[in-house]
């Protein structure tokens, strides 16, 4: 094992800490021991309900039920859009009923997302009515459950989002007989689509009652065509193992850049196939190349806390890179989770006049989670104790509990699209790089989930003044370093408007880029990468507040990738080209451990 990191700056006086000292509150009494029997009940209950509170459940139905029973106006506006719906799903069903009449345009249509009505034997008889039949009752629940005055807007958001889910389970689209791509299919392969869709079902089944992790069939390995930029493994502990990837230009710039990544997932995201891997991308532009490849915590590691993953994750890795490229300036980039944890950092940081970074980058990162999107619509006080209740039972939360829930938000495509492909088309999915990495999740410590939910989600501390680090509360605006933060259109996880607030909490120079595509896809978006576009826009430090919707509207998009765009900042923030480092640092305790991509991304 290495040597101890390089210590910090050294902390201010005393008096100093004592005026930006938050009394602690008092130590809440022990729990009594029987408390315990209440929270194995909760646990076991949690495991049948994969993790979903019953309380939030029957409290969001009771809020929308007994209010809409109090509304007969409401009432009879819904009995006015049920006749309406009829009217037209009837006219519409008469017009193509009519002989040699060409048929009228469809009065339902599906969201822009959902591809299950995308084949054309859905525009025939008697496939069109049963879509529309769908479509038009799904119109009208998705009507009854917003709209009703007295609703907590969350309840309202969560009823509508439970009322979908129930409707697709009887979609005309995942049954044999009612969708005409299985029905084409099977007579065309005289049945050998159901039956290889049967081995399929059968064995995901398999694996499911295992707990086992998917087993990729698609050639794809990590270390060989997944996260296989060249490097060695610099320094590691409980929680991380630091990546140092090979210069592969002659000269470098002189700040290295830091890589943190979430913690959800693993961190090659950033470093997938070589073609379109970030981390591979950046050391071709000539920048040493660190990056932060977190552990897959087991029960054993229950204990550690969300302060753990700042000090002995991002503060050390920050130490690591410091001892083998001494005064050196450092450029921090955090992914998701990993950008919220950096912010957390470099608050603190700047509060305690460490001024080791250069820049700060942030890939859809939230800082501010008032507006976090639909992952909200699972988070309230309930929900957030039946979850700590099961990872107080395992020791984590698991990583299907985590995958359930991103499954759920797009259930159209991520769980019924996927199940008939699979199942009743017996189509072997198309594996790609990003899949691979998908399947490839990770558990969180039981500790650190909870306080990350409670704290920063159910909470929201950090941008509201309350977010506490050894005692004394940190501000994003005491950061002064150049802030580059990245949004992308079509995040559910990480919505652009809520990684835009980032502008509101702090005051430094400032630019912020929105890419097309979602919340991975967005940010994986090599040069060369089709049908890609972005907006950019620069805040000089001070300047006045821009809404979102003003600043989208002033500024066009651009095609191409978002990457070159931060390359040259990050080149406008370095200084000039000097000879390559050393990897690692043994006269410091720092010799290279193992080759990337190390053995914690291998860890199941």
């Amino acid at each position: 094992m290495p040597a101890d990191p390089v210590p910090l700056h050294p902390r201010k006086s005393e008096e100093e800490d004592r005026e930006r000292t938050v009394p602690k509150p008092a130590t809440p009494p022990q729990a009594h021991a029987h408390r315990n029997l209440d929270r194995a009940m909760r646990a076991a209950m949690a495991r049948m309900t994969g993790g979903a509170s019953p309380y939030a459940t029957a409290s969001t139905w009771s809020d929308w039920a007994l209010h809409l029973a109090r509304a007969p106006g409401r009432q009879l506006e819904l009995m006015e859009r049920g006749a309406q719906n009829a009217t037209r799903l009837w006219s519409y069903a008469f017009e193509t009923l009519k002989p040699g009449v060409e048929a009228p345009e469809a009065p339902f249509q599906p969201g822009e997302q959902d591809h299950r009505f995308s084949h054309p034997g859905w525009a025939d008889l008697p496939f069109n009515l049963w879509q529309q039949g769908f479509l038009a009752t799904r119109d009208w629940w998705d009507y009854a459950a917003t709209g009703v005055s007295g609703v907590q807007p969350k309840n309202a958001a969560r009823a509508k989002l439970m009322l979908r889910q129930m409707l697709d389970s009887v979609s005309p689209s995942n049954f044999p007989l009612t969708n005409p791509e299985v029905v084409a299919a099977t007579r065309e392969s005289h049945g050998a689509n159901l039956l290889r869709g049967a081995q399929y079902f059968a064995q995901d089944l398999l694996e499911h009652a295992d707990s086992l992790p998917p087993v990729p069939h698609n050639g794809f390995e990590v270390g060989r065509n997944l996260a296989c930029t060249p490097g060695e493994v610099v320094f590691r502990n409980e929680i991380f193992e630091l990546i140092q990837y090979a210069p592969q230009t002659d000269q470098v710039r002189p700040e290295p850049v830091l890589i943190v990544p979430a913690w959800i997932m693993k961190y090659y995201i950033l470093d997938l196939s070589p073609h379109n891997s970030l981390i591979n991308w950046l050391v071709g532009q000539g920048h040493t190349v660190f990056a932060i490849s977190w552990c897959n915590p087991t029960a054993d590691q229950a204990d550690l806390s969300l302060e753990d993953y700042r000090e002995m994750g991002v503060m050390a890795a920050l130490d690591a890179v410091g001892a083998i490229m001494p005064e050196r300036k450092i450029h921090a980039c955090g992914y998701c989770l990993g950008g919220t944890i950096l912010s957390i950092a470099a608050a603190t940081m700047a509060r305690d006049g460490d001024d080791r970074l250069a820049s700060m980058t942030l890939l859809a990162a939230q800082t501010d989670f008032v507006e976090a999107g639909e992952l909200l619509l699972f988070l309230d006080e309930s929900q957030v104790a039946f979850l700590e209740d099961m990872m107080w039972d395992q020791g984590f939360l698991d990583r299907d509990q985590m995958a359930s829930a991103f499954r759920v938000l797009r259930a159209e495509d991520l769980i019924w699209t996927r199940a008939v492909r699979r199942y009743l088309l017996g189509l072997e999915e198309k594996q790609t790089d990003m899949g691979t990495w998908n399947a490839d999740s990770t558990r969180m410590p039981a500790r650190m989930h909870a306080e990350y939910l409670r704290g920063l989600f159910l909470e929201n501390r950090l941008t509201g003044g309350r977010f506490a680090v050894n005692g004394r509360v940190i501000a994003l605006k005491d950061i002064t370093v150049p802030l580059f933060v990245v949004g992308t259109e079509k995040d559910h996880i990480a919505p652009w408007r809520s990684v835009y607030k980032t502008k509101l909490f702090t005051d430094c120079d400032m630019y912020f880029l929105l890419t097309s595509s979602g919340h991975n896809g967005g940010i994986v978006s090599e040069p060369g990468h089709p049908h890609r576009h972005y907006r950019v826009g620069h805040r000089p430090a001070g300047a006045l507040y821009v809404d979102p919707d003003t600043w989208l509207s002033e500024h066009a998009p651009q095609e191409g990738s978002w990457w070159p765009v931060w390359g040259d900042w990050l080149k406008e923030r370095s200084g000039a080209p000097v000879a390559q480092p050393q990897i690692g640092a043994r006269m410091r305790g720092l010799p290279p451990l193992c080759p990337a991509p190390g053995t914690y991304v291998l860890q199941k």
